[in-house]
């Protein structure tokens, strides 16, 4: 049977993969998701450039070196938090429903229960047997940092003509750019994943995510004169200046996401408790120009811990999360969860997940814009508070076995900490096949 399910699933994946690289290829001929958020929503007129004014004195260049001295942290951790996003989506575990080993010969049932939904249990699926899971995961983004998307501000301060001299002088170098952003970020993730039972204690598998990655926004900027003369504009002339202008985005990218790699070991297995270990590795194989990966590779190693008391199944994932981008830190990985078997055919899955951040917060925004001439004021560069990465959030779900051995699963994730882009809620739907 084996034998004749294997071509089956290699057609199965290879279809979406076919369909997911020429889409892909077409996204990159044009200019990617992430330039194009600099490039249109904080570029106002003609001049090509962010912060550029359509001026024909030497005025219009003065707003672009506030880019480099503050607020461009903003727009590259903006841009940075939504590239991540896809490969934050949690990937469904690598086994499902029920799970064997041979004893004497024969198949004997190892759990109880369908088995949790993310976390992973100690129990491997058994010699010869294949694990076959496809889900569907939606993501609308609304906070960064605890701040709505909806509601995002940015003040840019003008250049500083003179080092020697004090901020605000001349006078007009106090005129300040205020920019209200309002933005959308949806993310669909299409997951198909293989495991296969290689001995009783060892399982292999690969996950394949497609991404599809939606972003739109609208900007809008105010110049705030601090005289009675509008050098600074986005048109017009000195009597009748143009001192608000607005730009929007719309883009679209799909295509195939970081894909993982992944081999789980039962150390040992009783009929109430088990130890194992899990490893894992994400592929930067998602385009990060179109946000649809992360851009750098990821390493998760953990320690399993499984008990089964009837039907009930308590479990427990320690581990650590090494990464390679610029912007992102390493962390240390806990996650518990229980699956609780309701009925033969249902099962209950609960879980919590928090993730530690190693070492420092690799953005830190600017807090103030400070002026000194003719009198000290004070700004806020951004309305984005500072925070450190870690994670926490709550899942709940169920998993239905239907005939044949077919697993329903559906799945919500809570997020507990409002931390980097973040959602109010993340759904899953699944179909598990065990073979």
């Amino acid at each position: 049977m084996t034998r004749r399910l294997l071509p089956l699933l290699a057609i199965a994946i290879a279809a979406p993969l076919t369909a997911a690289a020429d889409v892909q290829a077409q996204n990159e001929q044009a200019q990617g998701l992430r330039d194009r958020i600099e490039a249109e929503l904080f570029t106002f007129g003609t001049c090509g450039e962010p912060l550029c004014l359509d001026l024909d004195n030497t005025h219009g260049n003065h707003y672009l070196p506030s880019l480099g001295e503050g607020n461009d942290a903003v727009i590259v951790f903006l841009s940075q938090a939504i590239g991540n996003a896809p490969a934050s989506v949690p990937l469904g575990a690598t086994s499902s429903g029920a799970t064997f080993s041979i004893v004497g010969g024969l198949p004997v049932r190892t759990s109880t229960s369908a088995g949790p939904i993310f976390n992973e249990r100690t129990q491997t699926l058994g010699r010869g047997r294949i694990f076959l899971g496809a889900s569907v995961t939606g993501v609308e983004y609304t906070s960064l940092n605890g701040t709505p998307l909806s509601g995002l501000q940015l003040n840019f301060a003008h250049e500083n003509t003179d080092p020697d001299a004090t901020f605000g002088d001349p006078v007009y170098e106090n005129d300040l750019m205020a920019l209200d952003l309002d933005l959308n970020v949806n993310v669909i993730v299409a997951a198909a994943a293989l495991t296969i039972g290689v001995t009783d204690f060892l399982d292999i598998g690969v996950a394949v995510p497609f991404v599809r990655t939606q972003v739109s926004g609208r900007s809008s900027a105010q110049f705030l004169p601090f005289g009675s003369s509008a050098i600074h504009r986005f048109g017009g002339d000195a009597s009748d200046p143009i001192l608000r202008a607005t730009a929007s985005m719309e883009g679209t990218a799909s295509g195939i996401g970081d894909v993982a790699a992944r081999m789980k070991i039962n150390l040992g297995q009783s009929s109430t408790m088990g130890a194992g270990l899990l490893a894992e590795m994400r592929f930067p194989t998602g385009d990060e120009e179109n946000l649809l990966g992360a851009g750098a590779s990821q390493i998760r190693a953990a320690a399993l811990y499984s008990a089964q008391l009837g039907g009930f199944s308590p479990h427990l994932n320690v581990g650590y999360v090494a990464r390679n981008g610029d912007y992102q830190r390493d962390g240390v990985n806990i996650q518990t969860a229980f699956d609780q078997l309701l009925t033969d055919w249902a099962t209950l899955a609960v879980g919590v997940e928090a993730e530690m951040q190693m070492g420092d917060n690799p953005f830190v925004l600017p807090e103030e814009i400070v002026l000194t001439e003719p009198f000290v004021r004070q700004f806020a560069a951004t309305n984005i508070p500072n925070q450190d990465g870690d994670l926490l959030r709550a899942m709940i779900g169920g998993k239905f076995t239907v005939r044949g051995g077919t697993v329903l699963v559906a799945n919500g994730i809570f997020p507990l900490r409002k931390v980097g882009l973040q959602p109010d809620f993340i759904w899953t739907l699944g179909l598990d096949f065990p073979f």
